[in-house]
């Protein structure tokens, strides 16, 4: 069967078509897992905020500014809600760590109840490395854990 050259044009265009569609959806699925991973929230405690939260609320008045097209009044007042707000939040935090940091002792404690001495080396020895880990990246690490 021999095929005319409109007929092989089309076919050419349905593949270069076909992969333009699969790359463009396989980029878009690569960009929204990797912008949702960077907001991931880093370990917090009262000292240490998130790092990425005021680059995060920068580009949230941006969003704001151009989408509700807020007038320069309105934009004081906005930044006044959000302070007040994460201030509160802070807030909250600071009273939340202490009960965070004695249950996080208590699981410390009754996970080492149950390993044996050699064992309990090799988690000390895990624990030095996750601090190494934690103070090379600038205290941002994974969060406490056995």
């Amino acid at each position: 069967m021999k095929l005319s050259r409109a007929a092989i044009a089309v076919y050419v265009g349905l593949v270069f078509a076909c992969g333009a569609v699969l790359g463009a959806f396989g980029h878009r699925l690569y960009m929204a897992s990797s912008v949702s991973a960077s907001f991931l929230p880093a370990v917090m405690t009262p000292s240490r905020p998130n790092p990425n939260a005021e680059e995060y609320r920068k580009k949230q008045m941006a969003e704001y500014q151009s989408r509700l097209k807020l007038t320069p009044d309105q934009v004081s007042k906005f930044n006044a809600i959000m302070d007040e707000t994460q201030a509160r939040v802070t807030d909250i935090r600071k009273q939340m760590h202490p009960e965070y940091v004695k249950v996080h002792n208590e699981q410390q404690e009754k996970v080492r109840k149950i390993l044996t001495p050699e064992q309990l080396l090799e988690l000390d020895k895990m624990h030095k490395e996750r601090e190494e880990h934690q103070k090379q990246n600038g205290g941002h690490g994974p969060g406490p854990g056995i």
